[in-house]
């Protein structure tokens, strides 16, 4: 995982004036996209799209130092106008471009390399289980892809299951896990969405077919998983351990993530306050050789 990571940067730094996208960049890398964008925040702390506008921008402050043009640089990097060339670069460097043909005013933003690091020797507890094909029934939609916090669109689906919806995804509930889940598939490959959307469901895993059409059924082709248990403070301990999945165990383990979306749940306490047990379950199978 590393050494890919360290190679789409090499891809990225060549490629900087062209027009990159999380799609072409998750085929030639053969890491899923929405697994990229996870991998990629958690192990650098920014966004993939917020890297590639830093280093695009980095580049443009010093083909404007060299002499070249405002227009020509804001073009150069897939800028549309002038104008939204110099609100972004003064957003992110706090100057105008003008100032630093005239100026000489600079800031660098410089390339990244990944590297592995052994933190703390802090055991990390994981199980790989193997599953037949089965189907994501419940509610689901297009919600913001957010990386830390609470993500108030999915607060507002699970506030808007019906008693007749509940009733029935416990009815079709029949493999394990015996919970009710929140997944995640479908990411937008889109770097100009910033960080776009991805389809969110909540609902449960069932080998039945039969579905009514107040419930969405979504196919999951049989696969190997990698399940992530936690237990502690929540959502702090749900998100750390999600952190450390992506940051440590992904790079370091002899896994992959494939494309198949990502699940979990979450068990809340009745003694302790926000206090819970949750599971994080994804995708993976064995690296090639």
């Amino acid at each position: 995982m590393v050494k890919d990571l360290n190679r789409m940067i090499d891809y990225i730094e060549e490629h900087l004036t062209d027009d990159l996208s999380l799609e072409r960049l998750s085929e030639d890398f053969g890491i899923a996209d929405y697994h990229l964008r996870m991998t990629f925040f958690y192990l650098s702390g920014m966004t993939l799209s917020e890297y590639i506008k830093n280093r695009k921008l980095s580049e443009a402050n010093k083909d404007l130092l060299d002499g070249e043009k405002v227009t020509d640089v804001a073009f150069k990097y897939g800028y549309q106008s002038i104008d939204g060339f110099s609100r972004a670069f003064k957003k992110w460097s706090g100057f105008l471009p003008s100032e630093v043909t005239k100026k000489g005013l600079s800031k660098m933003f410089p390339k990244l390399s990944f590297v592995i690091t052994v933190k703390g020797g802090i055991n990390m507890e994981y199980r790989i289980v193997d599953k037949p094909a089965f189907n994501l029934v419940g509610v689901s939609k297009r919600v913001p892809m957010q990386f830390e916090g609470i993500n108030n669109e999915i607060v507002k689906l699970a506030e808007s299951i019906t008693e007749e919806q509940r009733e029935e995804m416990h009815s079709l509930q029949n493999i394990e896990p015996y919970e009710i889940v929140n997944a995640s598939y479908d990411a937008d490959a889109n770097f100009l969405k910033e960080e776009g959307e991805l389809t969110h469901l909540i609902g449960v895993l069932t080998t039945m077919d039969q579905v009514s059409d107040r419930l969405e059924k979504v196919p999951v082709e049989a696969c190997t998983w990698a399940v992530f248990p936690n237990e502690g403070p929540f959502p702090s301990s749900l998100q750390e351990t999600m952190a450390r999945t992506y940051s440590e165990w992904l790079p370091s383990s002899n896994y992959q993530v494939i494309d198949a979306p990502t699940f979990s749940f979450t068990k809340m306490d009745k003694e302790k306050k926000d206090y819970a047990y949750s599971e994080i379950w994804i995708p993976v199978r064995k690296k090639q050789d």
